[in-house]
């Protein structure tokens, strides 16, 4: 936690407005708070308190608190699934009567705005958007004498990850999250489920935790990760497997697609300029990536909106993209938000490896279909009900006691069934 102790909305010691921004400890975050004097020294009467938190308890905090309308916080970092559920709920502000024609909302990736909008109206400003890839180290595969396929199946990057997995050389053959959390190994692990066939509920919203497909995929997932995973995978996140791709401890990592803003950061990745990417592996589905967007609302608590949006604006805008690039390094611009982003010269040079690769997973991403049969909700890497918060991680515990090897998968779909036809009868009723 980072500034200093001011309520949210209050006025500061020295007078003026004393801001409180909940934000995510990601390395695109961390550069924003970095930035940030940038933006007070512009607006002097404008003082900022960031609380920044892991992902996990993040999400939770700043759930309870907009719930609750307990009013911590003036501006809160959330994602697409969050962002139209609280838009419902009357929790956030409509952004877009503060957006001037200058701050151009449709420059966002389309599939990212219209992720954080609710009847017209944008709820939350993207940051960063993202859908999921295969990052692959180009120089082991060479040397083992691998070639990626421009498609790739789950199957066959499994076999990939037997070939390069080295322990005793400190290498493991792919990274794959294991932490619990639904927005840790549930987003990897649910686009697997999606292209294996399967779901979380059928139509009528009967639970689907133990299908065939499901628990091929899962047992798929537990197997490939266990044999040939990282090192204390049930305890990994996407932070512990960027740390351990950049430092050359992994030979390929299936995440989201905003990785590269730290593993071709010459300065943070010993493995930059090294790296391949591929769409996100299949099975049964002819794509599989997820759509996801790290993006800042205003609770609709906030005494202090327009200051709140100044500072939102600040770091959504096209200007923002570009004082990163030229003070931090054009590595790590946050991708996948702004479409002009990669028409940025020095941007467009370095991106290019993995640019097209990230718009193009952005592109094929339909959170209304995400698998090969109906479903009643929408969402790739997450079931966007109220419920799921809850629901997702209780499921991600089973899941990651699977990875632990303390329970079977049987057993863990057996218990995350069960939940999930308790959320599944309040929708059938």
């Amino acid at each position: 936690m980072l500034g200093g102790c001011a309520g949210a909305g209050a006025l500061g010691a020295g007078g003026g407005i004393s801001l409180t921004v909940a934000i995510v400890a990601n390395p695109q975050m961390k550069d924003a708070i970095q930035l940030s004097s940038q933006f007070t020294r512009d607006h002097p009467e404008i003082h900022l308190r960031f609380v920044t938190l892991p992902e996990n308890e993040a999400r939770a905090k700043i759930t309870a608190s907009v719930a609750t309308q307990g009013g911590e916080y003036d501006i809160t970092m959330i994602s697409n699934f969050e962002a139209p559920q609280w838009a419902q709920n009357g929790w956030l502000t409509n952004l877009t009567p503060y957006m001037s024609a200058g701050y151009d909302a449709n420059d966002f990736v389309p599939s990212i705005r219209e992720s954080v909008s609710y009847h017209g109206g944008m709820y939350a400003a993207p940051f960063y958007g993202e859908s999921s890839f295969l990052a692959y180290r180009k120089d082991l595969l060479a040397k083992a004498g691998l070639t990626m396929p421009a498609r790739p199946t789950w199957p066959q990057v499994a076999a990939m990850a037997a070939k390069l997995n080295n322990p005793k050389g400190g290498v493991a053959g792919i990274c794959l999250r294991g932490l619990p959390g639904w927005g840790e190994v549930l987003a990897p692990l649910d686009t697997v489920i999606n292209t294996f066939g399967g779901r979380w509920f059928d139509e009528k919203w009967n639970a689907q935790l133990t299908s065939p497909e499901v628990r091929k995929a899962v047992q798929f997932y537990v197997d490939t990760v266990q044999k040939y995973g990282e090192p204390g995978a049930a305890i990994s996140g996407f932070s512990e497997c960027v740390t351990q791709f950049s430092q050359g401890q992994v030979a390929m990592w299936y995440d989201a697609t905003s990785m590269v803003s730290t593993i071709e950061d010459p300065a943070n990745s010993k493995v930059a300029g090294k790296i391949g990417y591929a769409p996100a592996p299949v099975v049964a589905t002819p794509a599989s990536g997820w759509l996801y967007t790290w993006a800042l609302g205003i609770p609709s608590t906030s005494q202090h909106k327009q200051a709140a949006w100044d500072f939102i604006q600040w770091m959504t805008n096209k200007k923002y993209m570009t004082t990163v690039g030229s003070q931090l390094g054009w590595a790590r611009v946050p991708p996948g938000s702004r479409l002009s982003t990669y028409q940025i010269p020095r941007y467009a040079a370095i991106a290019k490896p993995y640019a097209e690769a990230t718009l193009s997973a952005m592109r094929t991403a339909d959170q209304a279909h995400p698998t090969a049969k109906p479903v009643p909700y929408q969402g790739i890497q997450f079931v966007r009900i109220p419920e799921f918060q809850d629901l997702g991680t209780r499921v991600s515990q089973q899941i990651a006691a699977a990875i632990a090897g303390n329970i079977t998968v049987d057993q863990a779909l057996q218990q995350s069934q069960q939940y999930a036809e308790t959320v599944g009868e309040t929708y059938r009723q």
